[in-house]
């Protein structure tokens, strides 16, 4: 069971899986109209401490849920957005090289049904819509990446598997984020579906809180996810303020 959560929780959600349900393709993501002001309204009565922390670029992420805008760790933690909208990365200008994405581009030419996403960091291939190409894909980037490459990682994901740098990792990200306003002193709450999100679990712990994984605590369904976050949103905001909604409808 989800627990409840307060005033003086922080959370840390993920966006493809857990916000939002997973698609055929990373364009095709549907957003509920009502998702922005959700969370708008979360973050204010959180006092700010709300970050989205996603394998989306932070432009995807602010494109998606506009005009909501938030706190916010992209590619995995690579580009961090702090409450005050200072922008950082790690490492800074390091990018998955261009002979490397062009060596990708050719194997959406050999297997129909396979997807480059590139990202201003990373790269992204996705077999969803061709399932049966796992293994071969997984050959094609390892030949790029070995496990003991210096400078990126292979990160896999739900029928995708993506080119990082080795530096970054979402527990990295809400690292970062506790350290500083308004998050530090707060108990976390992280809320993920993939492999990613578990060192963003494992931060939140580490900080007296709590990771949440989507199939475990919300039956799989991201539109669970959402319920529970109007449910406590209306809960933290109190009588008063459901009485002022009852009373602008009917208006």
């Amino acid at each position: 069971m989800a627990p409840d959560f307060d005033r003086m929780t922080a959370l840390f959600l993920d966006l493809d899986g857990t916000l939002l349900e997973i698609a055929a393709t990373p364009e095709t993501v549907v957003v509920p109209p009502s998702l922005p002001a959700l969370l708008d309204h979360l973050r204010a009565l959180l006092g700010g401490a709300l970050a989205i922390v996603s394998g989306r670029s932070l432009a995807n992420i602010d494109q998606l849920l506009r005009p909501f805008r938030s706190a916010a760790a992209g590619e995995h933690g690579v580009s961090l957005r702090f409450d005050d909208g200072t922008v950082q990365e790690m490492p800074a200008g390091l990018a998955v090289p261009l002979a490397w994405r062009e060596s990708l581009k050719t194997l959406t030419e050999r297997w129909p049904g396979i997807l480059v996403e590139p990202k201003p960091h990373g790269c992204a291939v996705h077999y969803r819509l061709a399932p049966e190409r796992h293994d071969e894909v997984w050959t094609a980037v390892r030949a790029l990446v070995p496990d003991d490459h210096p400078g990126f990682r292979l990160i896999p994901a739900r029928e995708a598997v993506e080119i990082g740098p080795r530096a970054t990792s979402k527990g990295l990200a809400v690292e970062q984020f506790m350290a500083t306003s308004p998050f530090i002193g707060r108990r976390p709450i992280f809320i993920g579906d993939d492999f990613t999100d578990e060192a963003g679990m494992s931060a939140a712990r580490h900080h007296g809180g709590e990771g949440l994984r989507v199939a475990e605590v919300f039956k799989g369904d991201p539109a669970v996810v959402r319920g529970w976050l109007a449910e406590n949103a209306e809960r933290l905001a109190g009588p008063s303020s459901a009485q002022q909604q009852t009373a602008g409808a009917s208006a």
